[in-house]
């Protein structure tokens, strides 16, 4: 008797592209395991698919590693950050109060 398999989805978005696979894996297959089996290191090498940060839906999951997949899962791959949000932030804040102090000063 064949054994039961579900479907899933693995994504990864890089700075220049994204890929959607599509995987048949065998029921009770962990998180790390359908992104090890996907093949999403042929399309992007430069992953370290054994320890990259993953999620599910947009939500990370912490374990991954025992984390068991249900029919239909999206798997998200991360990557990390190019710059860190809060300074992005707080650089626009200070560009922002920099000009609204010199449009005050160019009024009579």
């Amino acid at each position: 008797m064949a054994e039961p398999v579900i479907e899933v989805e693995v994504v990864y978005a890089a700075v220049d592209r994204q890929c959607l696979l599509t995987v048949v894996v065998p029921q009770g297959t962990t998180l790390r395991a359908a992104v090890l089996a996907s093949g999403m290191g042929r399309e992007f090498p430069e992953v370290d698919l054994a320890n990259c940060p993953v999620g599910i839906f947009g939500k990370q999951v912490a374990d991954p590693d025992t984390r068991v997949l249900q029919a239909g899962d999206r798997i998200e791959m991360y990557r990390a950050l190019l710059a860190d949000p809060k300074e992005i932030r707080r650089q626009r804040a200070a560009k922002a109060a920099k000009a609204a102090e010199a449009k005050r000063l160019s009024q009579p």
